[in-house]
């Protein structure tokens, strides 16, 4: 839309409820995970795809209900693959109890890794966020696809909020399932040492170039104007580095001090996440040459006193 303000993404808050199946597109379900909180909406999404003989995308966490639940919805239907975008073990450590029940194989993004080479006391910061279990029968590349009866995913390689992260589109709907990439209920977070703000906003602009008219994400609702989401949060982005550089220029010099000054009225329970998307920004313009740092920036400084 002309003149529209693509700093500002307008976020579809009317979340879905947690605890049934629904019939969301004619290829599609989704039921949705009893892990609701301030990082995950009402659950985590996990989708079926196609009648029959289906891929389930993103199990979710290691919740055996959940399971129970799924498979009761599917009845004799048989699970041909399943399919995980990421490792955060808010999405991926179900599908081995899926694995286990159904004897169908774990395909899509590869073993968590660390956006880069961790420093001292950063493995468990790591470790606390991520399925380090996580072994898939076959890591997809770009490109790559796995089908069924009248549906085909084909990955789109999407790195930033985990470095493995995957995106599969569902040509037969022209929809992509977007994973954690771009959701339409609230910005992604982009936290080292899972995550990378340089490749999060390269994935963006890949996305840019894509025919996708709809995406389904991890959590919440669908993205229904993708194009404009995602030029809105690149813009977004941008607006956020000005403010951080606009702050180390007025003089602050450590992260909490920056989160207080541009996160006014945030949740006490997001400030964590808050310091780490500072933490991100910073990393990146320490990296492009556009902020000096006094040594390499560590993870321990987004959580200092102020």
């Amino acid at each position: 839309m002309a003149g529209e303000d693509e700093s500002k993404p307008t976020f579809d808050r009317s979340l879905p409820e947690s605890g049934h199946m629904e019939q969301v597109a004619p290829l599609i379900r989704r039921r949705i995970a009893p892990n609701g909180g301030p990082f995950t909406a009402t659950g985590t999404c996990t989708y079926v795809v196609g009648h029959g003989r289906v891929a389930i995308i993103d199990p979710g966490p290691d919740e055996s209900n959940h399971i129970d639940a799924l498979l009761a919805d599917l009845g004799d239907e048989q699970v041909e693959v399943i399919v995980v975008t990421h490792t955060h073990r808010d999405h991926s450590p179900a599908a081995r109890l899926l694995a286990a029940r159904t004897g169908a194989s774990i395909v899509g993004c590869g073993p968590h890794r660390a956006a880069r080479a961790l420093a001292e006391g950063e493995a468990p910061m790591l470790d606390a966020s991520s399925d380090q279990a996580h072994a898939p029968a076959r890591v997809m590349a770009e490109g790559e696809t796995v089908s069924g009866p009248g549906w085909t995913l084909v990955a789109v390689e999407t790195p930033g909020h985990t470095m493995n992260h995957l995106a599969f589109a569902l040509p037969e709907g022209e929809a992509l399932f977007s994973g954690d990439h771009v959701m339409a209920w609230n910005t992604t977070i982009v936290a080292p040492p899972d995550g990378e703000m340089r490749a999060y906003m390269v994935s963006l602009e890949k996305l840019r170039g894509r025919s996708e008219t709809i995406y389904w994400p991890g959590h919440g609702g669908p993205v229904r104007e993708p194009a404009r989401l995602v030029r809105c949060l690149l813009g977004h982005r941008r607006q956020r580095e000005a403010a951080i550089r606009a702050r180390l220029a007025a003089g602050d010099s450590r992260i909490p001090e920056v989160v207080a000054a541009i996160y006014q009225g945030l949740d006490p329970r997001l400030r964590g996440a808050a310091a780490l998307s500072v933490f991100a920004h910073l990393e990146d313009l320490v990296g492009r040459g556009l902020v000096a740092c006094d040594g390499p920036p560590r993870l321990d400084s987004a959580y200092a006193p102020a």
